[in-house]
């Protein structure tokens, strides 16, 4: 068999993950490799952990990327702090409260959860009300839960954390680089973030950062690869006397020192993600992040307002939406995949189904990073409405662009008032 030259399709990504990946970043995967402890390379990796620290808001000295999907970052914060029999709380809201709490069973903690309707979030003091309940080691949650498009306050619970000696660890990947995030301000002891979202980069690494406080319970369970350890590392390894972090891979200790200034081997760095995580963080910062921020608010406004004046109905309470995603629920008798399948197959369009007790009732459509542009909201709400229309339900023809293009003429006006 012979196999063609790869040439894939053109898409218009409008999920909550990976969405499009800007021009910028994909032109800088194809920069020529370096060796991984080369000056001119550690001096780029220096670089990328100088601007996570600026992404998160955060003065902690550790911010670097796992390589892996953003799974691997979670799993990574996780493992290398959770001992067997940890008590660790997890608030679930969607799906990805679940995902938490199975990695942490994994590694052998007691998990305690508590659940909320989907659509909806907890009240901070509910939470804070457990916590004080359980007195866990660590309180593990998500910010943004792409599955239900709801985003959970956390400014009160990460003090509360904080005055009581819990962890703090929270799942940011849908959020980070689309919405607000303050790591110091909130107390947040670790979190973790995803490249093929808000950061518009392709999967494949988990930037995170973490306190001195983790790093405290990392040290205390360090372990240096036996190939490479020295005498000195072997001589502390015995008077810890705390079991190993289990994941090899994974162990954020061995990362630290690969990341640090020991630049002790432990993986061969993905070069050419970093080059892409690198040149994503730099675009970022470049446009300032408040800027950012406002650009996903109008953008998501127009979305909502097109999807509105079209007559379907938005999914989940307006007071916890999450501003990347936005869930709209399938009109009755409408088959939801049949209408996913129109609008890839004619428009080149692809928006996003949801999970669980959702399967089937909701679209998830994301407005994350570089998708997040004016001429990919109109090509979507216009798709959309046609598709409908060939679906047989019941919309408003015509009245989708006109509200997302009102909501765009308003920002204008505001924008020459200022």
């Amino acid at each position: 068999m012979t196999y063609t030259e790869l040439n894939t399709p053109l898409r218009t990504i409008m999920t909550p993950g990976p969405v499009e990946v800007d021009p910028i970043v994909l032109r800088s995967l194809s920069t020529p490799v370096l060796g991984q402890f080369d000056p001119a390379f550690t001096s780029i990796m220096n670089e990328v952990m100088e601007m996570l620290r600026k992404l998160f808001k955060t003065k902690n000295e550790w911010a670097f990327p796992v390589d892996g999907t953003s799974r691997s970052g979670i799993e990574a914060m996780l493992c290398s702090i959770i001992e067997p029999g940890d008590k660790v709380l997890v608030p679930i809201f969607g799906r990805f409260g679940h995902l938490l709490t199975e990695i942490c069973e994994r590694y052998g903690a007691d998990v305690y959860t508590m659940e909320c309707p989907w659509g909806e979030v907890f009240d901070q003091q509910a939470i804070i009300d457990e916590i004080h309940k359980v007195k866990p080691k660590i309180t593990a949650m998500v910010h943004g839960e792409t599955s239900t498009g709801r985003m959970q306050p956390l400014h009160k619970i990460g003090g509360y954390c904080r005055k009581n000696d819990v962890l703090l660890v929270v799942d940011a990947v849908a959020s980070v680089a689309g919405t607000d995030i303050r790591v110091d301000e909130w107390f947040i002891d670790g979190l973790i973030a995803g490249t093929q979202k808000c950061l518009s980069v392709p999967s494949g690494m988990a930037p995170i950062t973490y306190n001195d406080r983790i790093e405290k319970v990392i040290t205390s369970r360090k372990k240096v690869e036996r190939g490479i350890s020295t005498a000195a590392d072997k001589a502390e390894e015995i008077g810890r006397g705390r079991p190993m972090i289990k994941s090899n891979y994974l162990d954020l200790s061995m990362l630290q020192d690969y990341w640090g200034p020991r630049r002790l081997n432990h993986h061969t760095e993905a070069t050419s993600m970093l080059y892409g995580l690198r040149e994503g963080l730099r675009l970022v910062l470049d446009e300032g992040l408040e800027t950012r921020f406002e650009r996903h608010r109008l953008h998501e406004q127009a979305l909502m307002a097109g999807l509105q004046a079209m007559g379907l109905e938005l999914f989940g309470n307006p007071d916890c939406k999450l501003p990347t995603v936005t869930c709209v629920k399938v009109p009755e008798r409408t088959d939801a995949e049949s209408v996913r399948s129109m609008m890839l197959n004619e428009f080149g369009i692809e928006i996003a189904s949801s999970f669980g007790e959702l399967q089937g009732k909701i679209w998830r459509i994301g407005t994350m990073g570089y998708s997040c542009r004016k001429e990919n909201i109109l090509f979507t709400l216009g798709a959309l409405e046609a598709v409908l229309i060939r679906h047989h339900a019941t919309v408003a023809p015509g009245k989708a662009l006109q509200a997302a293009l009102d909501t765009y003429n308003t920002a204008v006006k505001e924008t020459i008032k200022l």
